[in-house]
């Protein structure tokens, strides 16, 4: 086992750098100074040391169109400048040359002057948005359910820690209370931080995420059959508190994006969903694969599934191993 194990790491670990931090959007927020001028604030993905071959490009009215060579500010690439668009950019188009040949999006954030906010996703099927008059609520609910949905697929820690939540609870009912509670919590502390009611710094929240994880890896392996330990017999209890340091983790994500003055209810909810939604799809992937595994190969998944088994300790283990390299990395990162 101990060999199997080692062959495992070895083949995850130069993979968890890269995964442990899904590849950041780009991010694109046009705010009105005035009725005819804009501030634009471009910030690209850094790939392999230069910028992403993007661009953002305003309506044909604006002038200048797009900004200068961006700067390196040690995580991404980042332009700013003030462009002239006589008569606004309703009814013009807003587009990222380049990034249909990408494999990630560009979150596009267009303010006015009285507040109103749009936030659109751009993706390499859709790298244009026609500005409408004045953004809809309908547009903006969409928007952020997409964008809540997105974030958490990937969001490979929180994944991790719902899966290692699967690997600890065998109770069907207990693991539903489980992540209900977790839903719960997170949903609390997200909205709370949203609106500003609770602010706490997102390195320490980042590390301690991963940190959660550690421990219910911790406990997996040390579950045993006929003797059930505190995590076992009130995993809700367990989920719920380590779920309330995960929502001021998706908290951090929905401040970069911003929320829209005029409809910040619908926004926050829309968001939220879009959270729960990505969780539950992952959640049923998992229990749909467990279910084949068991129905195609019954010794194999019982296996593994049973208290102390040895594949069941090398999959927590990985997932331990995982983390904590997460841990140090943030930890080294304050």
């Amino acid at each position: 086992m101990k060999r199997l194990l080692l062959i495992l790491l070895l083949v995850l670990l130069p993979g968890v750098q890269a995964y442990g931090h899904a590849l950041e959007p780009g991010f694109a927020d046009v705010r009105q100074l005035t009725p005819d001028t804009w501030q634009v604030f471009w910030r690209k993905p850094d790939v392999a040391g230069r910028p992403m071959a993007i661009e953002l490009q305003l309506p044909e009215t604006c002038t200048p169109r797009d900004g200068p060579e961006p700067g390196f500010d040690g995580s991404a690439w980042l332009a700013a400048w003030v462009s002239d668009c006589p008569g606004g950019l309703a009814q013009g188009t807003v587009s990222v040359l380049g990034l249909s040949a990408q494999r990630t999006d560009v979150l596009l954030r267009i303010q006015l002057l009285d507040g109103a906010t749009d936030t659109i996703r751009l993706t390499p099927d859709q790298a244009e948005y026609l500005v409408p008059e004045q953004p809809g609520t309908l547009g903006i609910f969409t928007s952020y359910l997409a964008l809540g949905f997105e974030h958490i697929l990937e969001g490979w820690d929180h994944l991790l820690f719902v899966f290692a939540l699967l690997l600890l609870i065998r109770d069907f009912w207990r693991l539903v209370g489980a992540i209900t509670a977790f839903t719960l919590a997170h949903s609390i502390t997200l909205a709370l931080a949203a609106l500003g009611h609770i602010s706490v710094p997102g390195p320490p929240v980042e590390a301690i995420i991963a940190l959660s994880i550690v421990f219910l890896a911790v406990e997996a392996l040390k579950s045993r059959a006929g003797h059930e330990r505190l995590s076992e017999r009130f995993p809700w209890l367990i989920a719920f508190a380590f779920g309330l340091l995960h929502g001021l983790g998706f908290a951090g994500a929905l401040r970069e994006i911003g929320l829209p003055a005029q409809d910040v209810a619908t926004a926050l909810l829309a968001f939220n969903l879009g959270v729960e939604a990505g969780q539950l799809a992952f959640v049923s992937i998992v229990l749909m694969t467990a279910l084949l595994l068991r129905t195609i190969a019954p010794q194999i998944a019982a296996m593994w599934r049973a208290p102390g088994s040895a594949s069941g300790a090398v999959i927590s283990y990985c997932v331990g191993a995982i983390a904590t390299f997460w841990f140090v990395e943030r930890i080294m990162s304050f």
